[in-house]
């Protein structure tokens, strides 16, 4: 027998093998087991725009509008305030050095470099502090009176930053630009607990001081 006449019989009996070893290997049908529906999922642009529809008839779009106006104006005109902070019980004094350390090279334009990585860098050699820092809370009354005060005495060259309170309701009447810590960015960096407080520059430091 030929290796070509082998092959083909060799084929022949693995078919035949496997027809004996799985018997049902063929397809049957097994009947209906219940009853059959059609698939009908609706679609979801039809259910959004049906839903606007039903909003927009009965109001209910233009009230939600005006509840999400309210509350982004809430938000603008009276941030939630400072967590932490808390108006000053002991007067207190400390430095705050601004020094950073640099994690990768700063080079100029025509690739020389200028600061190593891990050099130690003071802003304030470079830009001093212009004008004072002055953090209160204008939703006590006697914090905003000492910030008029600061004001007054400074000639209007203080940097008014609130924790808590309207800001937007100071600028209107002072006519003053009146800044707003947001999410408490500055008073933890700075290790401001305790306002009013007031931030100068002291040499190569800042110098705060936690006011009574």
């Amino acid at each position: 027998m030929r290796s070509s006449d082998r092959a083909r019989f060799a084929a022949l009996l693995l078919a035949a093998a496997t027809a004996a070893i799985c018997p049902s290997a063929h397809a049957q049908h097994l009947g209906v087991i219940g009853p059959i529906y059609p698939i009908a999922e609706p679609s979801l642009l039809a259910l959004i725009q049906s839903k606007l529809r039903e909003l927009t008839a009965n109001g209910g779009l233009e009230r939600l509008q005006r509840e999400s106006q309210a509350r982004i104006r809430r938000q603008i005109e009276d941030p939630a305030p400072v967590a932490g902070i808390t108006r000053t019980a002991t007067a207190r004094t400390f430095h705050f050095d601004p020094s950073i350390e640099v994690p990768y090279p700063i080079s100029d334009a025509d690739g020389r470099l200028i600061v190593a990585p891990g050099t130690r860098v003071n802003p304030l050699d470079v830009v001093s502090l212009s004008r004072p820092l002055f953090f209160f809370d204008a939703r006590d009354a006697e914090q905003v009176e000492r910030a008029r005060r600061e004001l007054a005495e400074h000639r209007g060259q203080v940097k008014l930053i609130l924790t808590g309170g309207s800001y937007l309701d100071l600028m209107r009447r002072w006519k003053q630009t009146v800044y707003y810590d947001q999410q408490g960015l500055l008073t933890t960096r700075l290790g401001i607990r305790q306002v009013p407080a007031r931030v100068t520059q002291d040499g190569r430091r800042l110098r705060i001081d936690e006011l009574r």
